[in-house]
């Protein structure tokens, strides 16, 4: 894209659609924003998720209680995990150890555990930082609960190393019906993730982008957005601009001059 064609598209922002959920934060940044610049900004979450049943997880043929510790990377993962083990009238052992990718989903553990008398090992934030605690317990036999779709890092690392490993799907990541949105005429839509994008097109398959601004969080929603055939207007995270709503405000200030 020449930079001649980025800078025609630069017109005045009136309307933004956040593809994600109306946040519950009265203080969060999106509202900054809107009432900063006098803008709309609207929000619907373009997938949802939806739990596998016991009878679609029997056939993925996981043992649940065969393995000695269990990853955790969200707690939607947390959640439908102990679903399953509800439906399945199974009961965790005391023993049975939890590697949490944060704090706050180790923390939320607490809604199914008593957390104080279970092993828990809790990363940064990153799957880089459980990773580097996975390494230090290698005779573990990990079961990774996750989505239809997921990131690869966890994943492959525990494949290249040779861990003792089980994956279970227990809920996926669907596009969610936008069909009363009759068409998407916003001035931006913002997207987190690459299922946010399927989902545009999932609903709106003649969609066109026409004067619509782009913008994206991360490299993978970047490249998806792109294979789309999709024009990128605006980018996160930026050095300058390492949030959303940070990318978005440089974005405006720029281009409404009123």
């Amino acid at each position: 894209m020449s930079n001649s064609t980025l800078e025609d598209r630069l017109k005045e922002v009136k309307t933004i659609l956040v593809s994600q959920p109306e946040p519950s934060d009265p203080n969060s940044p999106y509202y900054t924003l809107a009432k900063k610049f006098g803008i709309r900004v609207d929000f619907r979450p373009f997938i949802q998720v939806d739990p596998i049943s016991a009878k679609e997880f029997r056939k993925q043929k996981v043992n649940i209680l065969d393995h000695t510790a269990v990853i955790f990377t969200s707690r939607n993962a947390v959640d439908h995990f102990f679903t399953i083990c509800k439906d399945l009238r199974i009961e965790m052992p005391a023993d049975m150890k939890y590697f949490c990718i944060s704090e706050q989903t180790a923390y939320y553990l607490q809604k199914y555990i008593v957390v104080r008398k279970r092993k828990i090992f809790t990363g940064s934030r990153t799957a880089q930082d459980l990773i580097q605690i996975l390494k230090k317990h290698k005779n573990e036999n990990y079961l990774f609960p996750c989505s239809n779709i997921r990131k690869e890092d966890i994943p492959d690392f525990l494949s290249e190393n040779n861990f003792k490993y089980a994956e279970a799907v227990i809920y996926e990541t669907v596009a969610s019906d936008l069909s009363d949105l009759d068409d998407v005429t916003y001035d931006i839509l913002a997207f987190y993730s690459p299922s946010g994008i399927n989902s545009l097109f999932v609903n709106f398959p003649k969609f066109k982008q026409n004067d619509t601004r782009i913008a994206v969080f991360g490299p993978t929603t970047a490249l998806a957005a792109e294979e789309a055939g999709l024009i990128i207007d605006i980018e996160a995270p930026q050095p300058n601009a390492p949030s959303m709503t940070g990318a978005l405000e440089l974005y405006i200030k720029k281009v409404n001059k009123g």
